[in-house]
Order: structure tokens, then sequence, then C-alpha cells
């Protein structure tokens, strides 16, 4: 059964951020701008804010600019608004540089706490894409392979429950979660698209699966 380990592996983010650029931003550089003032699963939110938001926490990242607080939904907002006036390519290139330099900051942290940031970067664009109509917003094999352990290892951080995943296609089960006291670990079938919904609190309109031992709420990483 694949889940997280005791030791952490510091450089997946930055594998993860990475593989995510080279497939996201040549999208973006190619949609019309219109489409960027699409509505996402993030309320309140566009593709374009959406993405001012990645920008900016990355960026915040790559520049040592981690004062307390500074991922809270009111400073989120704040870097937001500060990007309304820019030009959208600015965003993009805010955004590319984010998730280039990113990775290595990340990896340097002892004790991971923002490798978290990583994931969440890649769950939003996934926002972005299904946004967008594109297939399979929370998936593709070539991050879904990095994201996949990167989620198990922040929802044990999380103190989300154990939970065991028979992923379809997929030959190994996938471990998530922490042991709880006098409690069997819940079980998850179905894609791991709709496992990553779940996990992330996102739309779970027209999926199919089977979860027994735990409810969705019980098992957000992000709230």
């Amino acid at each position: 059964m694949a889940g997280p380990s005791d030791g952490r592996d510091p450089w997946l983010p930055d594998r993860l951020l990475r593989t995510e650029r080279d497939a996201l931003m040549p999208l973006l550089r190619r949609t019309p701008e219109d489409r960027f003032e699409l509505r996402t699963a993030c309320p309140g939110w566009t593709a374009r804010q959406v993405l001012a938001h990645c920008a900016a926490a990355l960026v915040r990242i790559v520049e040592g600019r981690l004062e307390e607080g500074v991922f809270l939904p009111e400073a989120n907002a704040a870097d937001v608004a500060e990007r309304e006036p820019w030009p959208l390519a600015r965003i993009l290139d805010e955004l590319e540089r984010g998730l280039t330099e990113a990775g290595p900051v990340i990896a340097a942290t002892e004790d991971g706490t923002l490798d978290a940031v990583a994931l969440g970067e890649w769950v939003h664009a996934g926002d972005v894409r299904e946004a967008f109509g594109e297939p399979g917003a929370y998936g593709g094999a070539a991050t879904l392979d990095l994201a996949l352990p990167l989620l198990a290892a922040t929802s044990r951080r999380r103190d989300t429950p154990a939970l065991v995943a028979t992923l379809t296609g997929r030959s190994e089960q996938l471990a998530l979660g922490g042991p709880v006291e006098g409690r069997a670990p819940a079980r998850y079938r179905g894609d791991a698209e709709t496992l990553v919904r779940i996990y992330s609190g996102r739309p779970l309109v027209g999926t199919r699966y089977e979860l027994t031992g735990a409810t969705e709420q019980e098992l957000l990483i992000y709230r």
C-alpha cells in the first residue's frame, strides 16, 4: 500500500510545481483574455483572480516575505486586489516565475510547512482548467503521480482521519490521514481526480465514488 512515509521528500513540491508550469503556462498564454473573467470553484474569484493569488503566494515564498498571517483569507484578498490593475501578461509572468523558483525554497524548509502551498497551487490550476472547460481539470498523468503522494502527506499533517483509497486504474492503494483511536480506517473507491476534489473541497457534481467510515467534511485539508 502506497502512503506517506516518515521521511519527507523535500523536492517533491518542486517537481510538482515545475511539471505543472510546463503543462499550465502554454494553456494560459494561448487562452483569450476575456476567458480569465470566468468564475471558478473558489467563491467570488475569477480565473484571473485565482492566478493572481497563486502568483502572489509563490513569489512571497521566493522572496521570503512570509510574515505571520500571510496566507490567511484577508491577506490573500489583499494580494489579489493589489494585482487588479496589472496587465494579464504581468500576472502570468509572475506566476511562471513562482512556479519555477519557489520549489527550492520550499525544499529548504525543514518542517515541510510550505509543502501544502505547492499542492494548493496545483489544485488552483485545476480550478482554472475547470473554469476554461478543460477535461481532467484535477487529473493529468504527469502531475497526478506527483500530487497524490503530496496529498497523502498533507492529509496526515492536517490531521484528517486515516483512509485507504482504491483508485481506478491504479494497482496500489493509497493511504491518507492518520489513525484515530477506536476507529477503523475509512475506505474510498473511485478515481483519483474525485479523491482530490473531496480532500480539497471542490465540486463533486457528476462524480461517482464510494466512501465509507468518514464524511467528506472530515477529509478537507483546506478550511
